[in-house]
């Protein structure tokens, strides 16, 4: 299965995937209309705030077991069998709540949507129409297979790379290879990891911000 994954240390707030995924789920899918969308196309993904206004984007994990898939009472929320997302059934929702509350990352929210003319749980869909248009506009016969499929629109547009999107069980190793070799490196006085300088300056700013007393998101 592939989904998307954070690296926290790498994002600087700019929201530019909050704007991809609410306008990616629009009618027309483009930045300029989507905004007289009614009702207009929310983001299904949301930057936050922590230590130091540190900023990291939080969206649903597609857990596995997912805790939301397995309270909801009315079978709205459902695995896809194709991706393994987790997805929502919008006409069976009946808005009780249950999903948002068994969630353990805050990630499902209730929205009116365009196909309902009521809120219901409104969660990332892991951008599954891109990907799965995408696919079925390949010819099987000529695809690639190390050809890289759509990415979902967050991820397409941060520039920081702190979205990634990968298969779960590769993105695990490569991230617990990455943690060994920055141990291994540091235990030897070197590192590996080299921050990018303007992200470097940026959380620099931030942290002396959070210095001068206390603020919200800050020590």
């Amino acid at each position: 299965m592939k989904t998307v994954f954070v690296e926290v240390q790498k994002c600087v707030g700019c929201r530019h995937c909050e704007i991809a995924c609410a306008v990616e789920h629009s009618r027309e899918k483009a930045l300029l209309s989507f905004l007289n969308d009614d009702p207009q196309s929310q983001p299904r993904i949301k930057v936050g705030a922590g230590i130091d206004f540190m900023t990291f984007p939080n969206r649903c994990r597609h857990c596995d077991p997912a805790p939301c898939l397995q309270i909801c009472p009315t079978g709205a929320i459902y695995k896809d069998n194709e991706f393994g997302s987790v997805l929502v059934r919008e006409e069976r929702c009946i808005s009780c709540g249950m999903c948002a509350m068994a969630c353990p990352f805050s990630a499902i929210t209730f929205q009116k949507t365009r196909t309902q003319n009521r809120s219901v749980s409104y969660k990332c869909d892991d951008c599954i129409d891109l990907r799965r248009n995408d696919l079925r506009k390949k010819d099987p016969k000529t695809i690639d297979s190390n050809k890289e499929e759509k990415q979902p629109a967050c991820v397409k547009a941060c520039k920081t790379g702190a979205l990634v999107f990968g298969e779960i069980n590769a993105t695990i190793h490569k991230a617990r290879r990455d943690d060994a070799l920055d141990i291994t490196g540091y235990m030897k006085g070197k590192q590996s990891f080299k921050m990018p300088e303007n992200i470097k300056m940026f959380k620099g700013i931030m942290e002396k911000i959070a210095c001068l007393g206390p603020m919200p998101s800050s020590r």
